[in-house]
């Protein structure tokens, strides 16, 4: 039997087990978080991506 697992979940899943074992700060779970969306490319990720660039052009304009 072949079991598929998108590496979305097993990021999921590393995370939370990092965070309850308290091996990982809120931050990184964070940084581990969007690094599975972007790698993963699933349908979450157009947004996602929108978000963070969004982000950046705003702390571009806070900065200029």
């Amino acid at each position: 039997m072949v079991v598929t697992l998108s590496a979305v979940v097993l990021l999921g899943i590393l995370t939370t087990a990092m965070i309850r074992s308290r091996t990982i700060t809120v931050a990184g779970a964070v940084v581990v978080f969007l690094f599975g969306f972007f790698v993963a490319g699933t349908g979450a990720n157009k947004p996602i991506n929108a978000l963070c660039q969004a982000i950046a052009d705003a702390l571009t304009h806070l900065i200029a």
